[in-house]
Formats: structure tokens, sequence, C-alpha cells
């Protein structure tokens, strides 16, 4: 399967899953999370977005696309996380969009958020954050020590409200989606970009403890990744700056 056609009506849900190099994981993550969302009688799509995987992983992701109708696998040419979270969000019909890992999801997370956007005070978007109160995150003491920097660069340098901006998210697709489409970065920093600009936009923004279990290592090591994010921040920081500046 290939883009979703224009004229189809919305659905309940997408399920944006990018996907690098995912051989041993993507076929079995995928039809878990078809298998669950079916059980749970939602109308309901999952986007599976390669992009510029080096092994298996494009044609396991056509093969799951033809195996399962809720599954469309989309083929994007460069090795970029945050595009490609970006083109399953534009591409996505579901009146609600949640950001799923191919060796990070969680049904219950859906559950949970798709109550809380459904609360009066109506947030645009949930924060599945690895440091709210309540959350259990076993990763290694390396990698949750680089979250928490991360996390303090963005609150007292950005004003982030949330404690955590990567990871699962559920988003109302229609107020976010211009947001998504004014971000500038991809790489690391799509999704940190989305959830600032979000909230600089007055959006609501809420988040949810989770659970967070190490499936495989990251793909990127932490040596090359830190000094990477350290820039794009710095970068990011000055063109929010360049745009507030503008606006007052």
């Amino acid at each position: 399967m290939t883009d979703p056609s224009p004229g189809r009506p919305d659905l309940t849900l997408s399920v944006v899953m990018p996907a690098f190099n995912e051989a041993e994981l993507l076929e079995s993550s995928v039809a878990d999370v078809v298998g669950g969302l079916r059980a749970r009688g939602l109308a309901f799509e999952v986007l599976v977005v390669e992009n510029g995987s080096r092994d298996a992983t494009p044609g396991i992701a056509d093969r799951v696309a033809a195996d399962h109708p809720e599954v469309t696998a989309l083929h994007r040419a460069e090795p970029d996380y945050g595009e490609a979270l970006r083109a399953g969000l534009l591409a996505a019909r579901g009146r609600t969009v949640v950001n799923f890992d191919v060796d990070y999801y969680d049904l219950g997370f859906v559950d949970d958020a798709l109550v809380r956007l459904a609360e009066r005070d109506e947030p645009a978007i949930v924060v599945g954050s690895k440091r709210a109160a309540g959350a259990e995150d076993r990763r290694s003491p390396l990698r949750k020590l680089v979250t928490g920097v991360f996390t303090t660069i963005l609150r007292s340098g950005f004003g982030l409200r949330v404690s955590d901006t990567h990871g699962m998210k559920a988003l109302q697709r229609r107020p976010v989606e211009p947001v998504a489409r004014a971000c500038h970065f991809g790489t690391d920093l799509f999704d940190t970009e989305l959830v600032l600009r979000a909230e600089r936009a007055g959006l609501g923004v809420v988040e949810l403890p989770v659970v967070v279990v190490e499936r495989r290592p990251s793909r990127s090591p932490i040596w090359r990744r830190v000094p990477r994010t350290l820039w794009g921040l710095l970068r990011l920081r000055l063109l929010l700056w360049r745009e507030h500046r503008r606006t007052t």
C-alpha cells in the first residue's frame, strides 16, 4: 500500500510508527498494535513510515501492509526519525494521532490518552512522560541521566511546562497539524519543537506517566546524539527567539 487516499473519511485513531532498520521487530510489533486496536473496536489506521532502512525493513513494511487492511506503508529515502514522524502525522486521517516506536508502544496509553483528550479542558496533546510522577523508567542509568539533562535545558531555557517531549504522544490532529507544518527540525528534535510550539500557541499540553522498558539498544549512540541534539537546541532557541522578536 502507498499513501492514503485523500478522499477517504476521517477515522477515530491513527497510529504513526517510524521504522528504521527494524527488520527484527516490525512485523510482530505492528501485529500486536493492530490486534489490540481491533479488540477495542476502534476505527483506526496504522502508518508505518519506513525511512532509509538498510536491512529488510522496507519489504517487511510492504508485506505487513498487504496482510493488514488497516496498515499503510510509507517510504522515505533518508533515515530521519523526526521527518518520518512529521510525514506520518501529516498523512494521518484519524481525529486522534498516536505516535509509537517499533520498540516502544503501550496500548494502555491509548486508552488513557483518549479519555484524557475527551475531558472538559480538551487538551491538544497528551505526552507519555518518562519523568512524570508515577512513571517508571527502566532504561540504563546513562540514558535516564541524558533525559534528565535534556528536560532541564528545555524547562529552564525554553520554558517547557511538561516534563518530557520524546516518546509516545497522543494528538488532536486538527489543531496540531498546523503546528507540525510550522516545525523546522527533524531528526531528534521534531517532537520537541512540536510540543514547544504547541505550548507557545496556547494549545493544551498535558502528560501521563508511562513505563519505559528497553527492547533493544538505541539506533543512535548517545555519544553521537548528545552533541547533535545540543547543537540543534541552540539553533532552535535562536529560531524561536527570532520569531518572537518579529511578532512583538
